[in-house]
């Protein structure tokens, strides 16, 4: 939509309520509140614990909030990773040359593999994901392996995030929404909400979106096509919830991470800049969804099942570019072509009771299972012979022939069968009317993980078990006050040996017994008025890794995470909402270098303020800002510290008794240009930070 024909229907709208008889005007007036409220950005103070269901903050000795649709709706974000930007805790950076969102939590990564999907590992798509389709965005702090259980793809060290599929609410509406992005990417969604039956038991929510375009960054095109549906049932002591979807993303041009071999850091190229080449692309296709279900057997006791699927598909040509000249830019350009699939599935069950009234216990048993098959095969394009590119001025090459091949390109075969189960018992006791909630409970945990090599003979084999336990405490010693404290773990599959002549061990290609995090963290939270404040301290031990005294490979000493957190969110006063916090950051190895890719410090302030004297407008602001942060494992490189300033606003009004949202905001309204993360697993690359970014939309609920 273009800047004229916006204003003139802001000026139409404005007229005609100005004009109309007194008893519509009122019914127009009111519609505008009632949209202009529905429409508040809000964090929700609760969430999906795992194991221990869903919970208050204020009842947890754990820190977890939850971002819902009205914030998805109104920042417009094209990818979880916008979502997790309001968020003072989290950063977030892209796997090696795809486009592959991870989130750094705490300094630990979690990868897309290790999202939660209604509760559920593995379920959820696992390289991009399209925010549309959900209806909360939840995000736990800490380590959760009692929780949780084991994350899949060995990370979430530092915290998880789980996605909540859209239901069916109270209300019944359709909402259509057109919208744009410069330079030329437009897209429109529809979402639909119903509840039927004589007391509305039944519920139905369907909802679907389409984006196709280019990106803000040049050349760079992105499509996004999503389609969700959810049926569910809630009457008497019975309750059930049937959620599917399907989503596919295709990236082409992406411009990739800057894996840097010189002594200094290059300067950041221009904002909108593009070092990718044209057959460079990666196209993502899931199809996933879950069954939920719930049955009270009394006041104080509930059975639940959940069960969920996912097909997934990808074919890409990831490029890679390796500076190897800071001064004039000069780098090393590779491609590699990659085909995978994977076919997960999960199940949870268990039992919740609660007993007693002056001194209260709630008991949790259960216990899940999951099943991953993971397909894939490699092209080296060009061998191991890279091609001569440029930082600053890329020129165009063509798709190099194929090289070095592994696997079957046509039809990937399994590299890896993974199944984890576990089972978990805990009990909560309350004590003075649950003024003191004490936490106790373990969850045994197995790992078992088929490996096959490329030419389709059998590789290793793992099957290893721990038990992960939870300690926690919450005192509420005076109203609106909790104080908690926990000692929790965190567990993943253990480290493998290295298969390299040029690193000589003992036990080449052995694969470690699982490695335990332990996390001891402190802290408060108070509902002060209508805001809700968090602030705690954490340190979580890792075991590290390498070669002990006898050449075996194997743990040894400690990585070393601490570190505090503040958030904030709320309504500071009539219409002025906030979204905020900060973080201090300490991550060490032994010996006593920094941890790559882990800021310093981060803070984050997202305020919207709803115009008392100009009813239906709201302004909104938000402020990013992160810390410096070592780029190498030796400490010599280091990213200055970067702020992002976003604005925006939106405007409600009525027509023909429909509200109408138009939604205009700008991301890195000064186009800064800045390094945003160095946070690689395996070497030293930098991604650049978004350029300025323009978009607008218009929502009519009807």
């Amino acid at each position: 939509m273009s800047p004229l024909p916006r204003v003139s229907a802001l000026a139409i709208a404005t007229t005609l309520v100005a004009f109309a008889p007194p008893a519509l005007a009122q019914q127009a007036d009111e519609i505008v509140v009632t949209a202009q409220a529905r429409n508040a950005t809000e964090v929700v103070n609760a969430g999906d614990a795992g194991a221990l269901g869903l919970k208050p903050a204020e009842d947890l000795p754990f820190t977890i909030r939850s971002y819902d649709e009205s914030l998805i709706l109104n920042q417009q974000p094209q990818t979880l990773g916008d979502v997790l930007d309001n968020d003072p805790t989290i950063r977030t950076t892209y796997g090696f040359g795809n486009a592959a969102e991870q989130f750094v939590i705490r300094g630990f990564p979690l990868f897309g593999d290790d999202l939660g999907l209604n509760g559920l590992y593995g379920i959820a798509p696992r390289q991009l994901v399209a925010p549309e389709l959900f209806g909360s965005v939840q995000v736990l702090n800490g380590a959760s392996a009692f929780l949780n259980g084991a994350a899949p793809g060995g990370s979430g060290l530092g915290g998880n995030v789980n996605l909540v599929l859209k239901r069916a609410g109270t209300r019944d509406f359709l909402r259509a929404t057109v919208g744009v992005e410069e330079t030329a990417r437009f897209g429109g969604a529809v979402d639909v909400s119903r509840r039927f039956g004589s007391g509305g038991e039944w519920g139905l929510r369907i909802n679907a979106a389409y984006r196709d375009g280019e990106t803000s960054i040049d050349d760079e095109y992105r499509r996004t096509a999503v389609v969700g549906g959810a049926f569910d049932y809630d009457s008497g002591p019975f309750r059930a919830a049937l959620d599917l979807a399907f989503q596919e993303i295709r990236v082409d041009n992406l411009r990739p991470k800057v894996t840097i071999a010189t002594a200094v850091i290059p300067a950041v190229p221009q904002a909108d800049a593009n070092y990718a080449q044209d057959f460079t692309y990666s196209k993502l296709r899931d199809v996933f969804g879950t069954v939920n279900l719930e049955y009270d057997l009394a006041d104080n006791a509930m059975l639940y099942a959940r069960a969920g699927a996912r097909d997934g598909r990808e074919d890409g040509i990831y490029g890679g570019i390796t500076v190897t000249d800071a001064a004039t830019g000069a780098a090393d350009g590779t491609a590699l072509l990659v085909p995978a699939a994977t076919n997960n599935e999960a199940i949870e069950a268990g039992l919740r009771v609660a007993l007693g009234s002056t001194i209260t216990q709630e008991f949790n048993f259960g216990g899940n299972i999951n099943w991953q098959e993971f397909r894939t095969a490699f092209d080296f394009l060009g061998g191991f012979t890279p091609y001569s590119t440029n930082l600053y001025a890329t020129p165009r090459v063509g798709q190099p022939q194929s090289g070095f091949v592994g696997g079957n390109l046509g039809d990937p075969d399994p590299i890896t069968n993974t199944r984890l189960w576990s089972a978990f018992a805990s009990d909560t006791i309350g004590l003075l009317n649950d003024r003191i909630l004490i936490t106790g409970g373990l969850r045994l945990q197995d790992i078992r993980q088929e490996n096959i090599n490329y030419d389709g003979t059998p590789g290793t084999t793992y099957d290893e078990s721990a038990v992960t336990p939870v300690a926690g405490v919450v005192v509420k010693p005076v109203e609106n006050l909790s104080l908690y404290a926990n000692r929790i773990e965190a567990l993943q599959i253990g480290a493998t040996a290295p298969i390299d002549p040029a690193v000589p061990v003992t036990n080449p290609g052995q694969t470690l017994a699982p490695r335990k995090s332990v996390q001891y963290e402190i802290g408060g939270k108070l509902a002060l008025g209508d805001m809700f404040l968090t602030l705690g301290a954490y340190r979580i031990e890792r075991p590290g890794e390498g070669i002990l005294p006898d050449g075996s490979f194997g743990y040894i000493g400690d990585q070393r995470h601490e570190g505090l957190e503040f958030t904030a969110n709320g309504e500071l006063a009539p219409g002025l909402r906030l979204i905020g916090g900060a973080t201090l950051n300490d991550a060490e190895f032994d010996g006593g270098n920094q941890v790559a890719g882990v800021p310093e410090y981060t803070a984050n302030a997202n305020v919207e303020w709803g115009l008392g004297f100009a009813p239906g407008f709201t302004l909104t602001g938000r402020i990013l800002h992160t810390g410096e942060q070592w780029v190498d494992q030796a400490n010599t490189l280091k990213l200055d510290s970067w702020t992002r300033l976003d604005l925006g606003a939106r405007y409600v009004f009525v027509a023909d008794a429909t509200p109408v949202t138009l939604r205009l905001s700008v991301d890195n309204l000064a186009n800064e240009r800045y390094w945003a993360s160095a946070f690689d697993a395996f070497s030293s690359a930098l991604l650049q930070g978004s350029p300025r970014t323009i978009k607008a939309s218009i929502s009519a609920d009807f």
